[in-house]
């Protein structure tokens, strides 16, 4: 079956840098577009990257010029590099893919920015 497992989340001070990766397994991971989004406590889900096969990216304004997302087709993994952290970017990040056959998530990873 799809599996995406997050990794690399952790506590930051504002201004740091963390590198998340979202490993996957159980389908053709080169042929599918890959997104991370988040989700702070009461707060809507937001999407933070998006990187389709052929590696274009898109990004919302609210984090443009400090995340930037990757993709190893040959690991089957999308990264998510994050820096100038700030405190409204604490979240929980999950990576999800909208395959042909299914939208498939991670169980996410936390990431929180605090002095």
């Amino acid at each position: 079956q799809v599996q995406l497992v997050e990794s690399g989340g952790g506590l930051v001070q504002p201004g740091g840098s963390l590198r998340l990766s979202c490993a996957v397994s159980g389908m053709l991971f080169r042929a599918n577009a890959m997104n991370w989004h988040r989700q702070a406590p009461g707060k809507q889900r937001e999407l933070v990257a998006s990187i389709t096969s052929g590696g274009t990216t898109r990004y919302p304004d609210s984090v443009k010029g400090r995340f930037t997302i990757s993709r190893d087709n040959a690991k089957n993994t999308v990264y998510l590099q994050m820096n100038s952290l700030k405190p409204e970017d604490t979240a929980v990040y999950s990576c999800n893919v909208d395959a042909i056959n299914g939208v498939y998530w991670g169980q996410g990873t936390q990431v929180t920015v605090s002095s």
